[in-house]
């Protein structure tokens, strides 16, 4: 697990099926009478680790159904230390699309703001949250600010930059591929061809 992760960190070995059964018995009473206990449970969890079973709990923790209401704006610095120090695909991804693409849904004035500024950023993954916090909204895509977060990272050789444009815009062309043959036609100088090879993976 350690070596296929690249992980500085080391895992107990357990296996995801029963990482999960494990994670759901010792959280099944937990309730969370205030949005700063939630917080201060997943820091500590965190930052606490010393195995990444440990992490993949307290991102587990962030979902949990006691913290349904503490999901908004408020709770971006937390998921930005967990995206920032995380710094690889298995924090990022489902926190980018889960969490941050929630609250996009459901605040959507001012997290645009804050994925166009992130879109910016220096650090690659909080880009790739960007890119990919959209993922599942299907025709309720904001196509503007897809573009909008890509574009900073259009030139980027960086691979996980790249993997991350072909797949926002592989999952939005199931919703409407001419669109995305488009976009790919009108960028295709500037696209990577990882970024091509995904976007259109889809699309006959």
């Amino acid at each position: 697990m350690q070596a296929y992760m690249k992980s500085a960190m080391p895992y107990h070995g357990v296996s995801t099926p029963e990482r999960r059964k494990i994670i759901a018995e010792v959280f099944r009473e937990i309730a969370f009478a205030h949005a700063r206990e939630w917080e201060a449970e997943v820091r500590g969890l965190w930052r606490g680790a010393k195995f990444r079973e440990e992490r993949y709990a307290a991102l587990t923790l962030t979902e949990h159904k006691s913290a349904q209401a503490f999901q908004t704006p408020a709770a971006m610095p937390l998921y930005e230390e967990l995206i920032v120090s995380g710094a690889w695909w298995d924090y990022v991804d489902g926190l980018a699309s889960h969490q941050v693409g929630g609250i996009l849904r459901e605040y959507p004035k001012e997290m645009k703001a804050m994925m166009r500024q992130w879109s910016k950023d220096a650090d690659r993954w909080k880009r790739r949250t960007a890119i990919i916090s959209q993922l599942g909204f299907k025709k309720e895509t904001d196509l503007k600010l897809l573009y909008d977060c890509i574009e900073p990272s259009l030139d980027s050789k960086e691979f996980f930059l790249r993997k991350a444009i072909g797949w926002a815009l592989r999952q939005y062309a199931w919703t409407d591929p001419k669109e995305i043959v488009r976009y790919v036609c009108e960028n295709e100088k500037r696209l990577s061809g990882l970024s091509k090879r995904e976007a259109l993976k889809n699309i006959t």
